[in-house]
This record gives structure tokens, C-alpha cells and sequence, in this order.
């Protein structure tokens, strides 16, 4: 599978600051990406430079085979971008804007088609100034589509959406994987980058600390699986005693660590034979969003300076 993106060695400045430091990753086409990072970690930089807007220090950079600063005009044609906090004309319809991009492009799409993939038919005739915030985004996601483009940019594309809304996105983006085209994600919703992206790399202080698959960054910075139990402390001391399993006790729960599966069904075991009251049991398994924050914290702590999944 060709790389519908490629970057080495990417380096951004301004004056004194570096805000992106020397970083490499690659996009496969047909697949979805997310890229993630706090605020001020590089990630908009980063984007900004992929989609022709500004201008690389240093390093090499390659969108669909073409360097997007000196490349722009032709990149443009083929990329669709919503950005962060998108704005448009006060007056202008929804229908219309779709009309507009559609002429500006030279593209056949169809306005109603388009507006009910991102269900936003209702408003196809509203004023701009009287969409919602979510409805805004959902017209900006519309207009990115307007061109067909083979790269989709996509800057925080649920911001503001209600949770059947975000759904109703979430199913665009996996329509145009189907269609064999690039989406490039950047979210703040870290369960949304674990549920639909092949592929993530987490960005902080202008470094890529992680990067893999969703999975194979949660196995490779993860904690172990765990059962977590409500009941007394004494629960833990039992637990420790007789499986020899890492226990922690807090706050009226008791969290044991799984080493293999098979080991929940010692702790259930072992519980019922040691006649101590408990009311509950759960098994849990880090999420992204639990790595991201880990891994952020530690590098702040200075634990860190970039790591990667397999």
C-alpha cells in the first residue's frame, strides 16, 4: 500500500521556539490517521504544513507524492480540509455554499445528497448565523467533501455535535475509508481516535512520543489488564496472601492485576472461598485515552523524550 503521506525529518521554527522537532511518520492511502497532542504539542503546525499553509523549517514532506509549499495549487485540488473553529459567509445557505465550492472546483456533486450525509437536510436553507456551533462543523465537514478529494484533513470534525451527531460523522468517515480515501484526524475525543483510526501517533512538545496501531500503543504503554472489586480492604490482603497477584486497595475497591486471563477466574475462586463480603466485580483494560494521559504526564515529568509502538 502507497504512502499517501510522508514526513522525515520535519522541523518547524519560529525564531527561537522550535515547535516541531525532527519528527517522521507515514499515511498509508485508504486508511484513517489520527494525530493527537495537547495543546501547543505541534499538532496544528504540523497539519497546517501538510495542507500547504505553511512552511517547513526543515525536513521532507510529501502529500500525494507532491511537496505541498511549492505544490499548493495542485494539492489544493485534491485535499479537503475543515478546520479548527470553522467559519463561513453570515447569509449564505448551506445549499448554497455547497453550489459555490461546487463551482469553484468544478465538481458535480450533489448539494442534497452531501447535506443529508452529514445530516444537516433540515437546514439546507437556514442563514449561516442561525446554525448551531455543531451544525457549523457539519457544514464544514459538507464543504470538505464538495471537491472529492483523495485526503480528507479533518480538525476536531465533533466539536460541539451531540453524541447521535458524532455517530452520524463517525459513519462518514468510515464511508470514505470504504471508498479507498485518506482521512488524516486530529481529535481531542481520544475513544473516537481508538475506535476509528488504523493507525494513531501522539505529538507533545513537537515530538511523536507514540505511535502504532491503537492496540499496539495500549499493549506497548498500557497497564496490565485488572478486576476490580468492591469490598473491604481486607479483601486485598487475602487476595495477596493466597494468588501472589499484584492488589492495590482504595476508596472501598479492590483492583487486582491480570497477568492472563486465566487468572480472573482465580480471584473469583479465591474470593468465594475466603467468605468476605463483596458486592461487585468488573474487569478493565486501559483505554487510549488512559495511555495518552500517561505518557503526556510522564514526558512533562521529564520521564520521556519519544517513544513508538512497533
Amino acid at each position: 500500500m502507497a504512502d499517501a503521506i510522508s514526513v522525515r525529518g520535519l522541523v518547524k521554527q519560529y525564531g527561537p521556539v522550535t515547535a516541531v522537532a525532527g519528527i517522521d511518520f507515514s499515511v498509508a492511502e485508504g486508511t484513517v490517521f489520527s494525530f493527537l497532542g495537547p495543546n501547543g504539542a505541534g499538532k496544528t503546525t504540523t497539519t497546517e504544513i501538510l495542507e500547504g499553509l505553511r512552511r517547513a523549517s526543515s525536513g521532507e514532506v510529501r502529500v500525494l507524492g507532491l511537496d505541498p509549499w511549492t505544490d499548493g495549487r495542485e494539492l489544493h485540488r485534491r485535499i479537503g480540509v475543515i478546520p479548527q473553529d470553522f467559519r463561513f459567509f453570515d447569509k449564505i445557505t448551506p445549499k448554497e455554499s455547497i453550489e459555490y465550492y461546487r463551482a469553484l472546483f468544478h465538481t458535480q456533486v450533489d448539494p442534497t445528497a452531501l447535506l443529508a450525509q452529514v445530516e444537516l437536510s433540515d437546514k439546507a436553507n437556514a442563514r449561516y448565523d442561525t446554525l448551531s456551533g455543531g451544525q457549523k462543523q457539519k457544514l464544514g465537514l459538507a464543504l470538505a467533501l464538495t471537491n472529492v478529494p483523495e485526503i480528507c484533513f479533518l480538525d476536531e470534525p465533533t466539536t460541539g455535535l451531540d453524541p447521535h451527531a458524532r455517530r452520524a460523522i463517525w459513519e462518514v468517515i468510515r464511508r470514505l475509508k470504504r471508498e479507498g480515501r485518506t482521512v488524516f484526524l486530529t481529535t481531542h475525543y481520544l475513544e473516537e481516535a481508538e475506535l476509528l483510526a488504523d493507525r494513531v501517533a501522539i505529538i507533545h512538545h513537537g515530538q511523536i512520543i507514540a505511535s502504532g496501531t491503537p492496540q499496539e500503543i495500549i499493549r506497548a504503554h498500557g497497564r496490565p489488564a485488572r478486576m476490580r472489586v468492591d469490598g473491604p480492604p481486607s479483601i486485598a490482603e487475602y487476595l495477596r496472601s493466597h494468588l501472589g497477584l499484584p492488589v492495590d486497595a482504595s476508596d472501598g475497591r479492590v483492583e487486582v492485576d491480570l497477568a492472563r486471563k486465566e487468572d480472573a477466574l482465580r480471584v473469583l475462586e479465591a474470593l468465594q472461598a475466603s467468605g468476605l463480603p463483596w458486592s461487585s466485580f468488573a474487569t478493565e483494560q486501559d483505554t487510549l485515552e488512559d495511555v495518552f494521559v500517561r505518557l503526556v504526564g510522564r514526558m512533562d515529568d521529564g520521564a520521556i523524550k519519544s517513544e513508538a509502538a512497533p
